[in-house]
């Protein structure tokens, strides 16, 4: 099954959201902003891209500035502080039994659906 993260008001991830819809109809829409995100699901979307959560952090979200800038945090720290301001997951991501992918542009995702 196919998973998508998923912020209904990002433009990004509702362009990903129609592409998957256009290709295929066996996926989940997981909407973290409103449901939230846990730890287990971080570390299986980091170890599926061979990443770091610290890779996965938008930058420019304000929470970011506000509390990680120029910060050196562990990789349970990182977990912890998407886990706490989800807004600073990157979107959207699509996760598949195997692999995980940034879906930007959306048709990145052939690579792995």
């Amino acid at each position: 099954m196919i998973k998508i993260y998923h912020n209904p008001r990002c433009s990004k991830s509702r362009e990903g959201l129609s592409f998957l819809s256009e290709t295929t109809q066996d996926f989940e829409i997981a909407e973290y902003l409103k449901n939230g995100i846990s730890t287990k699901n971080i570390q299986e979307i980091t170890s599926k891209m061979n990443c770091s959560a610290e890779e996965i952090i938008r930058r420019q979200e304000p929470d970011f500035k506000d509390f990680y800038k120029g910060k050196k945090l562990s990789e349970e720290e990182w977990i912890q502080a998407i886990v706490n301001h989800p807004k600073l997951l990157q979107r959207p991501i699509i996760v598949t039994e195997k692999s995980a992918i940034i879906a930007r542009p959306a048709n990145v995702m052939t690579k792995i659906i």
